[in-house]
């Protein structure tokens, strides 16, 4: 598998070409080993399904990592490749202009053909073609190459974590709540203290600093002055949100950023995405913890979560997840903090963000295990998504890769359960919009020191 450090196990830097060659096919196995091993027990169509405009089907993430090599590596660099379906070139293009038109990404679902048996025909047909391009391929194209090799196979990793998310989407909308696994194991988070850790600021450098893989927008290192703050010692868990909703807090404009207020009325939301109210009533009179009067209604408080295990009870001790950025603000507000900024959450000590994400298919939900939970999910930022200073995007197609999306999208750090092993590193900069909310997201909040 890739290695903690972001880049196939490669071994020393004096390994040799061969020994090379052989790590990254290694790699390329266990990438796709992974992504066929989240479809075991899943039908033709569940993998057909597509929720909505942001979500795509589990049958065109496979294809659609399938045309990735094809296109960027197989058909630029191998003489005389022959394409499995020209037409995949449309299909499952996703947004790169330099590489053609492509089918509507709205309507990905409506592709009931290619069947998914035809999908992995065509991931068998590019495997062998990676695999022979691996072993054979002359010094210039396998120097030009192996870099889009390496990035085609944390773009793959990526997309692995949107199939289990976009599928829990998908699986959320159907009244019998499917599970995607059995929920296996009974687990249960452990209580932890949350502790303000201070933090004394000052010059920081910021941005992927090794010879290993890192995504361009990771780039380059460079240098900001951080004022000292605070930062809670773990994510926000459920039961402490919980304190927020029983406060008024979907019910309080003053507490959220205008665009994030209009969302809620919008949409109407009441709770994080995936809550379920059963019924019970709460049994607490509302109130709000800055001594404002309390009312006298009852109301019934979520109970239980839909999960890739189905539906399953609250756990109060959990890291809170599937918010918006703007309910992670509207929290932050409540409690008297703020979100952290992209460069706190970098700069945090090692203790705090070192551990590797978790990626264990017999729980796919964040845990609070004790300490911190670095790993379990993606914590929104209030930085916006924007290039760093000298920032330049990959040559060729690459270059749509990640510099086009830098405008009116949030980063978040920190992994998710959801993360495949090796492809987490403490310089990555996941981003989504502000109201986004399927995927594993959550908040830790952060203030100026006292």
């Amino acid at each position: 598998m890739l290695g903690q450090d972001g880049r196939a196990s490669e071994g020393m830097d004096q390994a040799t070409d061969d020994q090379r060659r052989d790590a990254l096919h290694r790699a390329f196995d266990e990438v796709r080993a992974l992504s066929a091993s989240l479809t075991e027990g899943l039908s033709a169509e569940d993998q057909q399904l597509q929720s909505m405009p942001d979500a795509s089907p589990t049958k065109w993430h496979l294809a659609h990592t399938s045309w990735f090599f094809e296109a960027l590596v197989l058909v630029p660099h191998v003489p005389g490749y022959q394409p499995f379906d020209d037409r995949y070139f449309y299909l499952f293009n996703s947004y790169y202009e330099m590489l053609g038109p492509r089918h509507p990404r709205p309507q990905r679902g409506v592709l009931s053909r290619p069947s998914i048996d035809e999908v992995w025909r065509y991931r068998r047909h590019v495997d062998a073609a990676v695999r022979r391009f691996v072993r054979e391929a002359g010094a210039v194209a396998w120097a030009a190459a192996a870099p889009l090799l390496r990035l085609g196979l944390h773009h793959e990793q990526q997309h692995q974590e949107l199939i289990l998310t976009d599928l829990k989407h998908a699986f959320s909308l159907n009244p019998l709540m499917p599970a995607w696994r059995p929920a296996g194991a009974d687990r249960h988070s452990v209580a932890a203290p949350d502790q303000w850790q201070g933090h004394p600021g000052g010059l920081a450098d910021i941005g992927h600093d090794a010879d290993t893989f890192a995504f361009d927008n990771e780039t380059p290192r460079h240098r900001v002055f951080l004022a000292p703050y605070e930062l809670a010692s773990r994510p926000v868990n459920c039961g402490e949100y919980l304190d927020f909703m029983r406060d008024g807090g979907y019910r309080r404009p003053e507490l959220w950023l205008s665009d994030g207020w209009a969302t809620v009325q919008a949409l109407g939301w009441d709770a994080p995405a995936y809550w379920h109210h059963d019924g019970h009533h709460d049994g607490r009179r509302e109130g709000h913890r800055n001594g404002r009067q309390e009312g006298h209604a009852q109301h019934a408080l979520p109970s239980q979560l839909f999960t890739l295990h189905g539906l399953q009870p609250l756990d109060l001790l959990a890291p809170v997840c599937h918010l918006s950025a703007y309910e992670a603000a509207a929290y932050a507000a409540w409690a008297g903090a703020r979100l952290p900024t992209e460069f706190e959450l970098e700069h945090a000590t090692p203790a705090v963000l070192a551990m590797p994400p978790r990626h264990d298919t017999g729980w796919m939900q964040p845990l609070q295990a004790g300490g911190t939970t670095a790993g379990e999910l993606w914590c929104w930022t209030s930085s916006a998504y924007a290039p760093y200073p000298g920032f330049k995007p990959w040559n060729g197609p690459a270059a749509e890769y990640n510099g086009k999306f830098m405008i009116n999208q949030l980063v978040l750090r920190g992994g998710s359960c959801a993360t495949p092993p090796g492809h987490w590193r403490r310089s990555y900069r996941n981003f989504f919009p502000p109201a986004a909310r399927w995927q594993f997201t959550g908040l830790r909040l952060a203030r100026d020191a006292r």
